[in-house]
């Protein structure tokens, strides 16, 4: 298993195709939430795509590293293949989003299913949780570090 991580610019056409693929089979078919996957963050400066590949070259997880208008860092678009679960490649993925980030802060809206992945790697609820697609979140917070 390898793990990558790219600005959109550096991305090839077939790990983008992947990536899109990956998320639109989970989050859109998946989870049965029509919305706008591609929402024009992925092109932005400052966004960095982590993904991991298996032993074919083939794209089984995934996470973007947003950076928001105030510094802050957003982690979001966290998933894994299916068949590729509870294996723990979430966690092989923040790890590196959190290497990324470095001191700064950084939020992300979290299934409320999945709360104690993120609190491995020094995320804690910071506020109450709501529904987004029919899927019940927890927004989170990491806060920055001093140095």
């Amino acid at each position: 298993m390898t793990t990558h991580s790219a600005p959109f610019a550096s991305l090839d056409v077939f790990t983008l195709y992947a990536v899109l693929r990956l998320r639109s089979d989970v989050f859109v078919v998946e989870q049965a939430c029509p919305y706008p996957d591609i929402d024009g963050r992925d092109t932005e400066p400052g966004t960095v795509h982590v993904w991991l590949t298996d032993a074919s070259g083939t794209v089984i997880a995934y996470l973007r590293v947003l950076t928001e208008p105030d510094g802050t860092a957003r982690v979001g678009r966290v998933v894994t293949a299916r068949a590729q679960r509870g294996r723990g490649l979430a966690g092989r993925l923040l790890a590196e989003a959190v290497s990324i980030v470095g001191a700064r802060a950084s939020v992300l809206d979290a299934q409320t299913t999945a709360v104690r992945v993120y609190e491995r790697f020094g995320y804690a609820p910071s506020g109450p949780t709501f529904m987004e697609d029919g899927i019940e979140h927890i927004p989170m917070h990491r806060p920055a570090l001093t140095p």
